[in-house]
């Protein structure tokens, strides 16, 4: 098995995480870190706009995938977090504009926050190439 760190920032470094990981072994799985609403510098992007949060978050992940040789259509499952899981719905319609067709398994959590107290969703994926 080959292991292959992917990481298109370097602000990811100080906070002691890898944005994905690539396992090779016939196929492909790459295991998305959770992304978020940050800037290539490593800021936070559109405070309380939950919209432009969440197309951040999702050009992010695109980013991430793109860098590991992959695409958002590659995604096999989606865990989303949300501080107010009442975003679900828009989350929903938001993400479907990305990823149009059959969508990944997916889950939705509420949590109470996130890593920065400005962040309003967080997407983790899944994806096989």
């Amino acid at each position: 098995m080959e292991r292959t760190q992917v990481n298109p920032w370097s602000w990811q470094d100080q906070a002691g995480f890898s944005q994905a990981w690539r396992i090779d072994d016939g196929r492909s799985v790459i295991f998305v870190s959770g992304q978020a609403a940050i800037s290539a510098e490593g800021e936070v992007v559109a405070p309380g706009d939950f919209e432009a949060q969440t197309r951040q978050t999702v050009e992010n992940l695109r980013t991430v995938l793109e860098a590991s040789g992959a695409s958002l259509e590659a995604i096999v499952k989606l865990t989303v977090f949300l501080t107010d899981i009442a975003n679900v719905r828009d989350y929903g319609r938001i993400k479907a504009e990305f990823i149009q067709g059959p969508q990944p398994a997916s889950s939705a959590v509420g949590v109470s926050a996130l890593a920065l107290p400005e962040m309003m969703i967080e997407i983790e994926a899944i994806a096989v190439v």
